[in-house]
């Protein structure tokens, strides 16, 4: 979704708001969720830290991404 997002921002030439920037920032966010999730499954922690970062990265992944639409929206 964030680089659809990206992709519909650059054919807008919408290049100077910050709704890129978001959307690149919500991708690392959800891509690391990704990673600490597969961590977890993986080494099957038992303290739980790294499912918490995932839960936290995913979040701000969805907040960022959140913005850069709420901020695509109302340049336009």
């Amino acid at each position: 979704i964030c680089f659809i997002l990206i992709t519909g921002l650059k054919l807008s030439k919408s290049n100077g708001s910050w709704a890129d920037e978001l959307a690149w920032g919500a991708a690392l966010c959800l891509l690391l969720s990704c990673l600490f999730s597969y961590l977890t499954i993986r080494r099957a922690s038992e303290d739980g830290r790294l499912a918490i970062w995932a839960d936290r990265a995913f979040l701000a992944g969805l907040g960022l991404l959140f913005a850069a639409v709420g901020i695509a929206a109302l340049a336009n």
